[in-house]
């Protein structure tokens, strides 16, 4: 039980909150009823839905699972949804086509993986695992009938995926209109304080927040003033391929198994240190401040290999132990070389006047300024062939440019290592 020492000052759980949110409706209500769970001594019931498409969760998941254990954190009660129900009907978000429904066999070995998977982040003992198959497999043709009444086909309509391919004549099954519907019931039945959620996620949440004000558990209206659930979203996590475009914005795909970009919570530790390895710089701030508790600006203060190099120790450390990111973190050195770095010759490359732009020179034009290579062109030639790595990240675009005022560990073949520094004057 809760009790009254286990809860923080409202504004410090304000504060630890919204680390990292996308958005909040609406905080004035999240803020009343923080208040009122302080006052009574009872904690928040905390919901966030996670259907079984796949046996494996990845750290795009653990955005949501982070969160999740902020609130555990905190004093509330989490309630770690498995939609074995929705997961046979497939969630439209961000789709252009409609999903492969899940049989029962895939999606009861799917939930499986995720009970054993969750606890590596949430603690077990203040964790309700619940599954919608509990109450859904025991509702009618009747009672799907009176839950789709209460929305209206422009309602659905106002969604943005459906919306578009609406607009494209592109098919919509009437099943997929059930989806938002069903999740919405869930936090009906759930009584949910806060549901958690991607910014992909938004129209189901706020269906939620909507249905908790128009009808109970049983269906019938409901006359209680009872504040709705608050919304919470959170960005979606950048696969492990993401990297800044020309004009400095971070793009990629969301992290997932099926675009090959993903990090699994289940992968050997020194898998999991490898990639986190492999990433961007800029992609590497990104997951500091999604994924861990860390001032990003502090970490800034750091070389950004040994930024990185924290990073990956603290997520192995997370999912596994200190001594499997112990044991990671001397495999990578050691298959990778981090002493032929720190050996390899130091090189300052000035910036001249350059029509390029005053904060970065394509990495072609400073190999061959620095005498690395005969040419541009031999430059570019490398580039393309793949044997060109920057930070330990393969490079092989030749538009790929470096940021003045840095300094970077370049390696060229097998066996030449540079440390490139590129002065701002």
């Amino acid at each position: 039980m809760t009790t009254q020492s286990d809860f923080r000052p409202v504004d410090e759980q304000i504060r630890m909150i919204l680390r990292g949110t996308a958005e909040v409706i609406q905080r004035h209500e999240l803020e009343e009823k923080l208040r009122g769970s302080l006052k009574k001594r009872h904690p928040l019931r905390i919901k966030a839905g996670f259907d079984p498409t796949a046996p494996h969760l990845h750290l795009g998941h653990t955005v949501l699972l982070q969160k999740l254990k902020t609130f555990q954190d905190l004093g509330h009660q989490v309630i770690f949804l498995i939609g074995d129900f929705t997961g046979m009907i497939g969630d439209p978000s961000g789709m252009s086509e409609t999903r492969r429904p899940l049989t029962h066999e895939e999606v009861d070995k799917n939930a499986q993986t995720y009970e054993e998977q969750v606890f590596k982040i949430l603690d077990p003992t203040k964790t309700l695992i619940r599954k919608n198959s509990e109450w859904m497999s025991q509702r009618t043709a009747a009672d799907l009938i009176h839950l789709a009444g209460q929305y209206t086909l422009a309602r659905m309509l106002e969604r943005d995926d459906f919306h578009k391919r609406f607009r494209d004549q592109r098919p919509i099954s009437l099943h997929e209109f059930l989806y938002p519907l069903i999740q919405g019931y869930d936090s009906v039945v759930l009584e949910a304080d806060v549901e958690l959620g991607g910014t992909d996620q938004k129209f189901n949440l706020l269906v939620g927040r909507e249905l908790q004000r128009l009808i109970d558990i049983d269906l019938r209206p409901v006359t209680s003033g009872k504040l709705p659930q608050v919304v919470i979203t959170l960005p979606l996590l950048e696969g492990t391929e993401a990297k800044k475009d020309e004009t400095g914005v971070l793009v990629g795909k969301k992290m997932s198994k099926s675009y090959g970009n993903a990090i699994g919570l289940d992968e050997p530790p020194s898998e999991i240190f490898g990639k986190v390895m492999s990433i961007s710089d800029d992609l590497m701030w990104r997951y500091y401040e999604l994924l861990t508790n860390h001032k990003v600006e502090e970490m800034r203060n750091l070389h950004p290999r040994e930024a990185k190099i924290r990073l990956a120790e603290e997520l192995v450390s997370r999912f596994y132990d200190a001594k499997s990111a112990k044991i990671a973190r001397e495999e990578f050195e050691q298959r990778y070389g981090r002493r032929e770095f720190l050996a390899g010759e130091e090189i300052w490359v000035k910036r001249p006047d350059s029509r390029e732009g005053p904060d970065y020179r394509l990495l072609i034009d400073v190999l061959f300024q620095a005498g690395l290579v005969s040419s541009k062109s031999e430059a570019r030639r490398l580039v393309q062939q793949g044997a060109v790595e920057v930070n330990e990240q393969k490079v092989n675009d030749p538009h790929y440019h470096l940021s003045i005022g840095h300094s970077y560990e370049v390696r060229i073949g097998k066996h030449r290592f540079y440390k490139i520094n590129l002065k701002n004057q």
